[in-house]
C-alpha cells in the first residue's frame, strides 16, 4: 500500500445473481426448474481509485450505479468477485440504519455491543458512554429496548456510537437523510470536526452541496465504472447536467403522440433554454426560484467591488408555486481558482428549516468580508434538509475584493506588530 494512503481500491469486480421466478418451495422447484433460472448482473466493472489519509471523497451516481455496493464491499460485508480492496486503520460505517441493534436489547447495551464490533474495549467504551449517550439526545429513552425506538431515534444511537470510537477511516451511505432537522445540522458539523481531525471519510449522498462541503473530491460511479472524478465543484455540474438530459429523455411518451401543433403557433417556453451556460450551473425542482440575486453595500447600493473592511448584503428575490415550510437556504463562497472560502445555511445556523412565502426576499448579510484581494464566486440554494434541491445556482454573482494592505494569502487577519 502506498505511503500516505487510507483505500486502495484495485480493479474490483462484483456481480450478483439476479432469478427471473425463483420457487420458494420443494414441490415449485421440482414441477417448475425452469422458473430457477438466473442472469448474472455485473454491478462493478473493474472500477479502482485511492483515497488519501485526512480525504473525504464523495460517491455519487443515479440508483442502481454501484455506489451502495462499493461501500459495501468497503466496509467488507460482501467482498469483490475479483480485485483488491486495501484499508489501513480502524473502520466505523453507517451503511444500513441500526445495522447490528438488537431490537430487544436497551440503547445502552447496544452501544456496548456496537462500539465492541468496532474494535473498542469495555474500559474503553466505559469512558465514552456517557458522551455517546449526551450526543444522541436519548438520555431519557436509554434504557428502552430499541424496538421502541423511532427511526430517527435509531439513526441518534447509531451515528452517536459510529463517530466516537476514534475511527481512522469513516464510512457513510445516505445517514444524513434520516432523524429530525436539528440532528442532521448537529451531525453536519460533527462531520466536519472530525474531517479536520484528520479521519478519512467516504460518504454516498444524492445531496451535492453536503459533498462539496465536506468532500475533497467527487467520484461518479454510472453503470458500474467510474465515468469521472475530481473536485465536486468540476464533477457535480456534469453529474446533473446527465441527470438533466435523462430527465428530459424519460419525458411521457404519449406526449409525441399528440397531434403535432404548426412550429409557429407552438406557445414559447419562456423559461427553458437549450445548452445554456445557465442551464448548466443551475437545477432543481424548481417549486421555488431565485428571481433576482444583487451585492449592495451598507447604503443599500448595487455593487460587485468592495474593501474587505465593507458591510456587504446579498439579496435574494425569489418566487414559490407554494408556501414551503421545509426549505434550507445556502449559500458557498469560492475563490476565482475554485478554492472553498467558506460555506453555511440556515439548518446549520437555526438548527430548523425555514418557511419561505409564494415571493419574497432573502438578506444575507456580513459586516464584512475579511479576505484579500481577488474575485470570489457565490453559489446559493434552495433545497429540504435532505439535501433535495429546489433551485441551486451555481456562480451566480461574484464578488471582487479589495485590500488597503498589500497583503497576501487567502484571509486578511487584523493584527498588529510590537517591537520592544
Amino acid at each position: 500500500m502506498k505511503d500516505g494512503n487510507a483505500i486502495e481500491v484495485r480493479d474490483v469486480n462484483k456481480k450478483f445473481k439476479v432469478y427471473y421466478d425463483k420457487g420458494s418451495q420443494l414441490k415449485e422447484k421440482i414441477l417448475f426448474r425452469s422458473r430457477n433460472r438466473y442472469e448474472d448482473r455485473w454491478v462493478l466493472r473493474g472500477i479502482s481509485f485511492e483515497v488519501r489519509k485526512g480525504e473525504a471523497i464523495g460517491l455519487i451516481g443515479h440508483n442502481g450505479c454501484g455506489k451502495s455496493t462499493t461501500l459495501k464491499l468497503l466496509t467488507r460485508i460482501i467482498y469483490p468477485d475479483s480485485g483488491s480492496i486495501e484499508m489501513k486503520g480502524r473502520v466505523s460505517s453507517l451503511i444500513e440504519l441500526g445495522a447490528g441493534f438488537h431490537p430487544d436489547m436497551s440503547g445502552r447495551e447496544n452501544i456496548y455491543t456496537n462500539a465492541a464490533i468496532f474494535g473498542l474495549t469495555k474500559k474503553e467504551i466505559d469512558r465514552r458512554v456517557d458522551s455517546i449517550i449526551k450526543f444522541s439526545e436519548l438520555e431519557e429513552f436509554i434504557d428502552n429496548p430499541v424496538r421502541t425506538y423511532s427511526s430517527g431515534m435509531y439513526m441518534r444511537l447509531a451515528f452517536s456510537v459510529a463517530i466516537n470510537v476514534d475511527a481512522d477511516i469513516l464510512l457513510i451511505d445516505e445517514i444524513l437523510a434520516v432523524g429530525d432537522v436539528a440532528f442532521q445540522a448537529k451531525c453536519f458539523n460533527k462531520l466536519r470536526e472530525i474531517k479536520a481531525k484528520g479521519t478519512t471519510i467516504v460518504i454516498v449522498s444524492h445531496s451535492l452541496s453536503q459533498i462539496e462541503q465536506i468532500c475533497d473530491r467527487s467520484i461518479w460511479i454510472h453503470e458500474g465504472r467510474i465515468r469521472e472524478e475530481g473536485k465536486p465543484r468540476v464533477v457535480d455540474p456534469h453529474y446533473m447536467e446527465y441527470m438533466s438530459e435523462k430527465t428530459v429523455l424519460r419525458a411521457p411518451e404519449n406526449a409525441q403522440t399528440e397531434e403535432a401543433e404548426p412550429e409557429e403557433d407552438k406557445p414559447k417556453d419562456e423559461t427553458r433554454t437549450e445548452n445554456t451556460d445557465e442551464q448548466k450551473k443551475r437545477w432543481g425542482s424548481g417549486e421555488v426560484r431565485m428571481q433576482n440575486v444583487r451585492v449592495v453595500d451598507d447604503s443599500g447600493v448595487e455593487k460587485n467591488k468592495f474593501f474587505n473592511t465593507e458591510h456587504i448584503s446579498i439579496l435574494i428575490d425569489y418566487k414559490a408555486d407554494r408556501k414551503i415550510t421545509d426549505a434550507v437556504v445556502g449559500i458557498a463562497i469560492y475563490r476565482d481558482d475554485q478554492t472553498y472560502i467558506y460555506g453555511t445555511n440556515t439548518l446549520i445556523d437555526y438548527a430548523e428549516p425555514v418557511t419561505l412565502e409564494k415571493s419574497g426576499t432573502i438578506c444575507f448579510d456580513m459586516r464584512e468580508l475579511p479576505l484579500n484581494v481577488g474575485t470570489y464566486t457565490v453559489d446559493l440554494a434552495f433545497h429540504k434538509p435532505d439535501g433535495f434541491n429546489y433551485d441551486f445556482w451555481r456562480e451566480v454573482c461574484s464578488i471582487t475584493v479589495k485590500n488597503k494592505l498589500n497583503e497576501v494569502g487567502v484571509v486578511s487577519i487584523p493584527h498588529e506588530w510590537k517591537i520592544d
